[in-house]
């Protein structure tokens, strides 16, 4: 059994159950389930088999949820990219992901355009119709460009296959990149059976029935909506609610209008959705609300309980783990900062440096079994190895767990940022900084902010006295997407560092 499968399943059982909403328009189940046989054999007519990589340039529409289940029909890899990515940051992931084809939005054909130029290897770029002026934009491509560019709506009109592809469970369904301990973005192998598993099991956690109404405007490419607000829901024939973006007062009127159940996001939605100042009512009928993404601030905890007389799960996931690990229990003790207990089928236990499991109450690194474990990374067997060790996923991340199962994350062993929910690495960034003419030194930490959970700040030692923070925020956006941009750069005379010759991170978190 596999997510497809789940799909077909209801769309016979019960075919007219709506599978998703959008733009004040539903789909059931049985129009679902054709739109994905109809592109699943589009993709095949261009070229697209079993093992090839398909990159995703989407954002929160219907194109997504039919792209990613007819490409998981075909027994062909999604590779899910944040659109919002510069040009260098996307080239690095299709180059890197041996990407075959591309399904991207049509305000992206610029970049399809270069791409044409820069991947002769692709064999097919399908664009996405969600502005009205498409038509005039596609008939002015080079012919270069239109031997391989082919609309979304033509692909799905295709006609549906008889013959079907095998599935297995430990076929790689997805790969999803993430930032990388040198700063180099790593594929994380997702198989079948681990999007499966984690659906499973959180739908269950969580009571998801059929009468569901999940509101989905976390973005799809992220790996908590994955699971939360995509798979786990369809899996219990549930309905999605597609929000292509985030703004309270839309995410009220959308929960009123559809009479939405559940709702997902990192704190910085849940202290958006508190702050706002007009009608909230319509939110006060949801059944479950669930944070994750980040560390949840225990005032927005409280804050949002308060106004709405509800409790908000927070959990705890990452991508190699498909991402669910850990969640407040809805029948038991919510517990405040806490990221709650293992969700069925999944263990988590912290351990010593040796892996030695730790007594409850003593701090150390979060450690992770079960059949939600990625496969490892791609082309990455050495960082694979160091990850997953006799079938434990080291997160990195330093935590405790109390008497009564309730884990707490107390650090982060690796100096990654969240940024709103979005991961930052300071290399990442440090790198970009680096190229610049006038930095002789940089180093990047993240800074706790009010709204974002963190925020990403720079300190520089330049080579020019004129050099301004705001020469080198422009260029940091041109190479990275803006919120790996430093929103502070301070200039130092040099750069606290150890006696070796480290710089000192801790140090620089200290000045005010």
């Amino acid at each position: 059994m596999n997510l497809v499968d789940c799909v077909q399943r209801i769309a016979l059982e019960q075919p007219d159950k709506i599978a998703y909403h959008f733009g004040g328009s539903d789909t059931t189940y049985k129009e679902f389930d054709q739109l994905i046989n109809r592109f699943a054999a589009g993709l095949h007519e261009l070229g697209v088999n079993k093992g090839d990589h398909v990159a995703f340039l989407l954002g929160n529409t219907p194109h997504y949820l039919i792209s990613l289940y007819a490409t998981m029909k075909i027994g062909a890899v999604a590779i899910p990219i944040n659109p919002m990515y510069t040009q260098d940051e996307i080239s690095y992931i299709i180059e890197n992901g041996d990407v075959n084809a591309v399904i991207a939005l049509d305000s992206l054909l610029p970049l399809v355009k270069a791409g044409v130029k820069l991947f002769p290897g692709i064999k097919a770029y399908i664009i996405c119709e969600t502005t009205p002026d498409l038509e005039g934009k596609f008939n002015a491509l080079s012919n270069e460009v239109k031997k391989k560019a082919y609309l979304f709506s033509a692909i799905a009109a295709s006609s549906p296959r008889n013959e079907s592809v095998e599935i297995k469970e430990d076929d790689v369904a997805i790969i999803l990149y993430t930032s990388g301990t040198t700063g180099v973005p790593k594929g994380a192998m997702l198989t079948h059976n681990n999007l499966y598993s984690n659906a499973r099991d959180v739908a269950q956690f969580f009571k998801m029935t059929k009468d569901d109404r999940v509101i989905a405007t976390l973005p799809l490419f992220h790996v908590f909506a994955l699971t939360v607000v995509v798979n786990a829901p369809l899996f219990q024939g549930a309905s999605v609610l597609l929000a292509p973006r985030f703004s309270p007062g839309e995410i009220y009127e959308l929960a009123g209008s559809q009479k939405a159940t559940v709702f997902a996001g990192v704190p910085t939605m849940f202290n958006f959705l508190y702050q706002y100042e007009g009608n909230t009512d319509n939110f006060s009928e949801l059944r479950l609300a669930i944070s994750g993404g980040a560390p949840l601030p225990v005032q927005v905890l409280y804050n949002f309980e308060e106004k709405f007389k509800m409790r908000v799960s927070e959990g705890y996931g990452l991508s190699e783990a498909s991402p669910v690990t850990c969640f407040n229990p809805p029948e038991r003790e919510r517990k405040a900062g806490s990221i709650g207990t293992s969700i069925p089928h999944v263990e988590n236990k912290v351990v010593d440096e040796k892996g030695v499991e730790l007594p409850h109450g003593e701090v150390g690194e979060l450690i992770v079994r079960g059949p939600n474990v990625m496969e490892g990374y791609y082309k990455m067997p050495e960082e694979t190895a160091s990850t997953i060790r006799n079938g434990w996923l080291y997160t990195g991340d330093l935590a405790k767990q109390d008497d009564e199962g309730y884990f707490y994350i107390v650090d982060r062993k690796k100096d990654m940022i969240s940024v709103g929910g979005f991961k930052v690495y300071p290399r990442e960034v440090e790198e970009v900084l680096f190229t610049h003419p006038d930095v002789i030194e940089a180093a990047v930490v993240g800074y706790p902010d009010e709204n974002l959970g963190e925020a990403v700040h720079a300190f520089v030692v330049a080579g020019k006295p004129d050099t301004t923070a705001l020469d080198l925020q422009q260029y940091c956006g041109e190479h990275l997407v803006k919120y790996k941009v430093p929103s502070v750069i301070r200039f130092l005379e040099e750069l606290p560092k150890s006696s070796t010759g480290k710089v000192l991170r801790r140090s620089l978190k200290e000045i005010e």
